[in-house]
């Protein structure tokens, strides 16, 4: 579920703490009213966007469906570091936008409780649902009892499918895309020997970790911690974390630091295409981001996480919904609006994602046609096995990882500290 909020050790728990959690309540109570009409006249829709990758493609497919059906779509895209600020902003002042990107389903679950998302269920299931695979759908699904208290529903729809690994660059570290590191010990040694560098920010650390454990435990075991059934301190997890303690002793993490703050990860990718940085973890929405940040760069590649020592399976990608929408309920449009969303949604226009953002695909016969360009292929290749799950971390655990990650790659936490931690946090959630 989702990506692209951060972490800054203890000053950013208190950021989060004041921000998109303590709004909770807010959120709520801004929910419970309705928002003002504007005047009747033409139809308008606003779509507040949070991707740079995609916003070039969205903003064509906003002029097309304009000069198709004469309704004007206004794309407003204040950037992913502030878009999260802005968009609680919109919700306690009750002016939200018709549309508006989703997010890490963490992140989302306030404006979801607050009645500021459109139950989609029933659409989907009179029809809608062809236009995205099955495991996508699974993973926008809240179930009964899930762990972010949120009513059961699927509140978002996905036009692309995400998946989490390696962006290299060949030239700084010598590795190559025919035959990538196999293991997490080459990986290292390959950076290590030609002295080029790793960076992780701190908001993709829950998903790093999550990845790194699936080399021992099961998607089910692995969703049993997130809902509080099993315990932190098992080895899948402690092996995880010690891959970055791993890492900082190799001398390959830049700065021997984690960046944090509200724009770490825009800025990690940043380091990559503009080839200062021998290697990242990322979403595969980053080689859209690539393409806008640097078009001349195309010679790098994406990869899997390779298997660890004494892994017991293949390590699997997180899988989370991409890029898509939400549609607000109290918007004076609604209808309008999920008919915009519809249209995003069908094949045709799913192909203009794919195509000209470099974006992965959600429907099935797509994704399976689609002509993957070289730098989403090892991307394109976990989704076949990534993990599919309808639950993810508890907000208190998230920030945890995050702040904890940062912590234990400075010395300031052993490994057990930081599992203690954690599991603390999931204890005041469950």
């Amino acid at each position: 579920m989702g990506t692209n909020s951060t972490a800054r050790i203890a000053s950013r728990r208190t950021i989060i703490a004041a921000g998109s959690w303590a709004i909770a309540g807010t959120l709520a109570l801004a929910g419970c009213s309705s928002s003002e009409k504007a005047a009747t006249g033409a139809v308008g829709l606003t779509f507040m966007n949070q991707s740079r990758g995609q916003e070039a493609a969205l903003t064509q497919l906003a002029k097309q469906y304009t000069t198709k059906t004469g309704i004007k779509i206004t794309i407003d895209s204040p950037g992913p570091a502030d878009y999260l600020p802005k968009l609680q902003a919109k919700a306690q002042s009750r002016s939200m936008p018709d549309i508006y990107s989703s997010f890490a389903a963490t992140e989302m679950a306030p404006f979801y409780k607050a009645g500021w998302a459109m139950d989609l269920s029933a659409e989907l299931n009179a029809g809608w649902s062809k236009n995205f695979s099955p495991a996508v759908l699974k993973m926008s699904t809240f179930q009964e009892g899930n762990n972010l208290g949120v009513k059961p529903g699927i509140y978002s729809v996905h036009w692309e499918t995400q998946t989490y690994g390696f962006l290299i660059n060949p030239a700084l570290t010598g590795m190559s895309a025919d035959k990538p590191p196999a293991t997490t010990a080459a990986f290292t040694d390959a950076l290590a020997a030609k002295g080029a560098k790793f960076s992780i920010a701190a908001s993709q650390t829950p998903f790093f970790i999550q990845a790194l454990a699936s080399n021992w435990l099961t998607d089910a075991e692995i969703e049993a911690t997130f809902n509080g059934k099993a315990k932190w301190k098992q080895d899948g997890w402690r092996n995880a974390f010690q891959f970055l303690v791993d890492l900082k002793k190799a001398g390959v993490i830049a700065n021997d630091a984690l960046p944090g703050g509200q724009d770490d990860n825009p800025n990690v990718e940043s380091s990559f295409f503009t080839k200062k940085m021998g290697a990242i973890f990322d979403a595969s929405p980053g080689v859209s981001v690539g393409l806008r940040t640097n078009p001349e760069f195309g010679d790098y590649f994406s990869a899997g996480l390779p298997t660890a020592p004494e892994s017991l399976h293949e390590p699997r990608s997180p899988g989370v919904p991409g890029k898509g929408a939400v549609i607000n309920p109290r918007g004076d449009h609604p209808k309008e609006a999920l008919a915009f969303v519809k249209w995003l949604s069908e094949p045709a226009q799913q192909a203009v994602f794919a195509k000209t953002a470099r974006i992965l695909p959600s429907n099935p016969e797509l994704l399976a046609s689609a002509d993957i360009p070289g730098q989403l292929a090892g991307f394109a290749a976990g989704v076949k096995g990534m993990q599919v799950m309808s639950t993810t971390f508890a907000p208190d655990v998230n920030t945890a990882i995050k702040a904890e990650s940062q912590r234990l790659v400075l010395g300031e936490a052993t490994v057990d500290d930081v599992l203690d931690t954690i599991q603390a946090a999931q204890d005041r959630t469950s």
